[in-house]
């Protein structure tokens, strides 16, 4: 199994798709954000402050999160890939103006449609905790 993690091509995809997602994210791109996402029932996106069941909760919560303030600095991302079709991807944040440190968790898998989300954590601690 170990000669199927991180093959080179598959981690480049994924990767790609990843910061596709973050300059989506901050530049606050709804379709594309939507687009990444598994469109289901089953998709979870577990926030900082809300916990989304289904596609449709995760499109409300988009469509309902204010527009400014979203910049934000990665640190420690790491992407791993297992196969052809699944990968881990895990990073930290940080904005401007604030003592917290985001956590964010994403499960992708490559679908007929390409990579998507198909889990999300994100989560805040306080810097020094």
């Amino acid at each position: 199994m170990t000669d199927k993690i991180n093959r080179p091509s598959v981690l480049a995809e994924v990767t790609e798709a990843f910061y596709r997602y973050e300059q989506a994210l901050t530049g606050n791109d709804i379709d594309v954000l939507d687009e990444l996402f598994w469109h289901d029932e089953r998709t979870v996106r577990l926030g900082a402050g809300e916990n989304l069941y289904g596609i449709e909760a995760i499109r409300a919560f988009r469509a309902a999160r204010p527009a400014q303030g979203l910049a934000r600095q990665l640190r420690n991302t790491v992407i791993t890939t297992f196969g052809d079709d699944y990968a881990v991807c895990s990073t930290e944040f940080t904005r401007e103006g604030t003592d917290k440190i985001g956590r964010q968790q994403q499960t992708w898998v490559k679908l007929p449609q390409g990579w998507r989300i198909v889990a999300a954590q994100v989560s805040l601690i306080t810097c020094g905790e």
